[in-house]
């Protein structure tokens, strides 16, 4: 039997029928039949490039560049990586361990220097469900542990009205994929992303926990860095992936495809839970298409938008599509060499310094084709 419980304008789809027979949780029983599908993950293939192109003003005597580059990961194989520049690369790794790029530059007298990197990803799906029965509390000595994905940043902010909403929806729950799911569906209930209604909604420019919570909106990193708050105000550890969706519509375009971030918890057992709440949130379907929003719409979600969908509201929380490639992990970065001003907000695309001030008069073109898909 299902049921659909409405709560204003959203809705959630709920299988009840098994639960009532044995007397069980709900969730315990839809996270149990979920896991328990034997689905092999999917794999992609893609062929990626990306150029940065810095315009350098006259009379610039010092130009450094640190520039995202692809990163290697449990579901990531790159292979045939290559750059190209008229000045040496380096590569070394930033505070959080990403790689990074750097090119350094003296009196330049070209108007512009342009950086070409390309390679070969692999990529597979991510399918991991997190069952509740699994993992436990974490207790005292992982916390300390793990004390920097406790951490606030600049703009993932822990204050007193957070602490109060994630006492509000965690209620006391201790088990940390439950306590992750409650966050994850009140997101659900209360942000909207701005793509659906892009007429009177918008995002922050930097990705900011207080800005969505006051405003109920926002993109990827504004979502992420909200549900990064309450998580972490609820003792749940969290880090921000930052890299860029892979989607069908822009195979083989030569237009920037941007960047997208999710985000993952950690949960005893389970290590590393990844989940996209901002995704899942297009497809709940309370909303309509219109001329304004459909093709922010369609470039926004990862593998294509058909309408509501709410099996992939669920599969978001813990499953990842295969389309996406990594550049960076975490928030406020500092580089290697350091950079001169303050810590880099994350590294998607690059981060600019002229003369010891920050750059911003350069763009990135990130195109791709897709190879093969199985």
């Amino acid at each position: 039997m299902q049921l659909r419980f409405v709560s204003g304008t959203r809705s959630v789809l709920v299988i009840l029928g098994l639960a009532t027979v044995l007397g069980l949780p709900l969730l315990l029983i839809v996270a149990n039949d979920i896991s328990a599908t034997t689905m092999q993950p999917k794999h992609a293939t893609f062929a990626i490039t990306n150029v940065f192109t810095v315009k350098v003003p006259e009379g610039a005597q010092q130009v450094r560049m640190w520039f995202a580059v692809p990163q290697d990961d449990a579901e990531s194989e790159v292979s045939n990586f290559t750059t190209e520049a008229a000045y040496p690369i380096r590569y070394s790794k930033d505070s959080q361990g990403n790689n990074i790029g750097y090119l350094e530059v003296q009196a330049p007298q070209e108007p512009q220097i342009v950086i070409r990197e390309a390679f070969t990803l692999t990529r597979a799906e991510i399918r991991k469900t997190p069952d509740p029965t699994a993992t436990r509390p974490l207790t005292e000595q992982e916390r300390a542990a793990l004390t920097a994905y406790l951490q606030p940043s600049t703009y993932v902010i822990i204050n007193d009205q957070i602490k109060a909403l994630a006492d509000q929806i965690v209620v006391g729950e201790t088990n940390p994929v439950l306590a992750a799911r409650k966050i994850y569906d009140w997101t659900l209930a209360n942000i909207d992303y701005w793509v659906k209604y892009p007429d009177r909604l918008k995002a922050s420019p930097v990705g900011s926990a207080e800005y969505c919570l006051r405003t109920k909106t926002g993109n990827c990193t504004d979502f992420h860095s909200l549900f990064a708050s309450l998580a972490q105000a609820a003792g749940i550890p969290t880090k921000m992936v930052y890299g860029s969706l892979l989607k069908p519509t822009l195979n083989g375009v030569d237009v920037d495809g941007s960047y997208h971030c999710w985000i993952q918890f950690y949960a005893p057992n389970l290590e590393w839970v990844t989940l996209d709440v901002s995704l899942a949130d297009l497809y709940l379907g309370d909303f309509s298409l219109t001329e304004k929003n459909q093709r922010l719409v369609e470039l926004t979600t990862a593998t294509g938008y058909r309408g509501a969908d709410l099996e992939m509201v669920d599969y978001y929380f813990g499953n990842l599509d295969e389309r996406r490639v990594v550049w960076s992990v975490g928030r406020d970065l500092r580089m290697d060499p350091p950079q001169d001003g303050g810590p880099v907000n994350a590294m998607h695309k690059m981060h600019v310094e002229i003369d010891g001030k920050p750059h911003t008069d350069w763009t990135r073109q990130f195109t791709y084709k897709e190879l093969q898909n199985h």
